[in-house]
């Protein structure tokens, strides 16, 4: 059983993670100042430097828990040996909409927040690994599903415009108030729709290439 003091550090701890999730969201990472994250979390800034030692520290903690969940879930779609690269490839597009938009007010602080280029294979950030790890991950399924070799310059290509296309979906509701349960109910043939073409589009484009 956890002591007084020990509830006290954890809900302390809670609320400077969900003041400095506000204040990355609203008025971007490098403007916020730990100062003004203590404010919002009703707590002096010297406090937070007992649980976090910067903003980088800050930004790890709120973006590894969804970034390695959402990498669990897309991972699983792709190890299922019953589905079709297709099917694969649509199932972990519409889950990673999902998640996202579950997680939409904080899904520019662990997706785009001092963000790396995606087409390096490693990072000294452990945030921008895990990215770079799901990036990777669409590029798999895409590939799977073109059936195209992995030093195909359209390979790496392709995928970028198929993560722009998810990203600006997922974009447009970030700050609705909106539930989940509600846009997916009204918008999920749409997001398919979207996918479909696309993809037709990947495969028309490669015909006229050959």
């Amino acid at each position: 059983m956890l002591t007084k003091q020990e509830l006290r550090s954890q809900a302390t701890k809670k609320e400077i993670l969900t003041a400095s999730a506000q204040l990355f969201a609203t008025k971007g990472f490098d403007s916020v100042t730990m100062r003004e994250i203590a404010k919002v979390a009703g707590c002096s800034h010297t406090t937070i430097y007992i649980y976090f030692k910067d903003k980088e520290a800050l930004l790890h903690q709120l973006s590894m828990p969804p970034l390695e969940a959402i990498q669990t879930q897309m991972e699983h779609i792709s190890l299922q040996i019953d589905l079709s690269p297709e099917d694969k490839l649509k199932r972990i597009s519409l889950e990673f909409i999902r998640f996202c938009l579950l997680h939409r007010n904080i899904y520019s602080i662990f997706m785009t927040v001092k963000a790396s280029r995606v087409d390096v294979e490693v990072s000294d950030n452990e945030v921008n690994t895990m990215r770079i790890a799901l990036f990777n991950l669409l590029e798999q399924s895409l590939q799977q599903y073109l059936v195209i070799e992995d030093d195909d310059e359209r390979l790496i290509m392709y995928t970028r415009i198929y993560f722009y296309t998810l990203h600006g979906i997922i974009s447009l509701y970030t700050g609705s108030e909106e539930s989940l349960e509600s846009i997916v109910d009204r918008l999920l043939p749409t997001f398919e729709e979207a996918i479909e073409v696309l993809l037709i589009g990947f495969k028309e484009k490669l015909k006229g290439d050959v």
